[in-house]
């Protein structure tokens, strides 16, 4: 058992160093250490504050979760609790969200189930919000997404493909729906448990509070990664290379601990099909992820820190 918790813990960053070095042969040390010195840090700044912005929101939203269970957590636990979680991502892939509910458990006596329920139900307003920017940027870049696979792949292959998509997709609904037993039951109850989750902030008595902060929260994620742009004196970057750019960087984040190593492949990546020179890429990326991923440590740090001193009479 022992050893399959040291596989979770070290495989991951075991994939991240192999990332880290595989990013790095694009681009030399030197030059990426000529582009951190160079780069205008006021942008980078103005990036984080809107990350800053976004970490406060998340913990205010929070409480629209809390308050029908409930609990009334003080607003300073929140915000601590969230960048505890973020600081514990870095290290062991969604262990943060455990530790965030573990610290209201422990600070405000929110029994570990519920906050863990409604930091669960929080992910799946995250997860609609991704979807929406993925649509947002297919009908915005509509003709360039559509360009590109053309270019890159047969038109009769993607028609066949989306063809045997559609039809697989109907069939598994179809047997999901009919399912009483079994692997296919499982699916049927989490389908309905997130559709349970969703229909549920529609709800709650502050919905439209909740709402307008997941909204929020969503688009400082997005000035985050456009304020930070100017930074690299020169790059000019298109309304549709910083949506795919973001959304690359986020899927990213969510596949390995905060991105280490993928970040800037995926970003760099997203950012050359607008024709922006690899090497330029590269080292935007590793700017933005250095940036968020100090942020983290930096006030995540504090917040671990400075739980047991703000609730030292408890």
């Amino acid at each position: 058992m022992k050893i399959k918790k040291i596989v979770k813990i070290v495989l991951p960053l075991a994939i991240g160093a192999f990332l880290v070095w595989y990013s790095l042969s694009d681009i030399s040390l030197k030059i990426l250490g000529t582009y951190f010195k160079e780069a205008n840090y006021s942008f980078i700044l103005l990036g984080l504050f809107f990350g800053v912005l976004s970490h406060l929101s998340r913990a205010y939203r929070w409480k629209f979760m809390l308050a029908p269970l409930g609990f009334k957590p003080k607003f300073t636990n929140s915000v601590l609790a969230v960048l505890v979680g973020y600081l514990v991502n870095l290290a062991i892939p969604r262990a943060g969200e455990v530790s965030r509910a573990l610290v209201l458990t422990n600070y405000e006596e929110v029994p570990f189930e519920k906050g863990f329920g409604t930091i669960v139900a929080e992910r799946i307003a995250d997860l609609i919000m991704m979807l929406l920017v993925v649509l947002i940027t297919l009908f915005v870049q509509f003709d360039f997404i559509y360009n590109l696979l053309i270019s890159n792949f047969n038109p009769l292959k993607i028609s066949i493909a989306l063809a045997i998509l559609g039809i697989g997709s109907y069939m598994l609904t179809s047997l999901v729906k009919k399912a009483k037993s079994g692997f296919l039951l499982k699916i049927k109850t989490f389908v309905s448990g997130l559709i349970e989750g969703v229909t549920s902030i529609f709800k709650m008595k502050n919905k439209w509070a909740f709402i307008f902060h997941t909204v929020f929260i969503w688009s400082m994620y997005i000035a985050m990664f456009w304020a930070t742009i100017p930074a690299i004196d020169g790059l000019n970057v298109p309304l549709g290379g910083i949506l795919i750019g973001f959304i690359a960087g986020g899927f990213s984040i969510a596949a390995t601990n905060g991105g280490v190593g993928l970040y800037p492949i995926a970003v760099a990546s997203a950012l050359a099909l607008f024709d922006i020179p690899a090497e330029t890429a590269t080292a935007f990326g590793w700017i933005m992820w250095t940036a968020q991923t100090a942020m983290i440590v930096v006030f995540g740090g504090f917040a671990f820190l400075f739980l047991p001193i703000f609730n030292k009479n408890k």
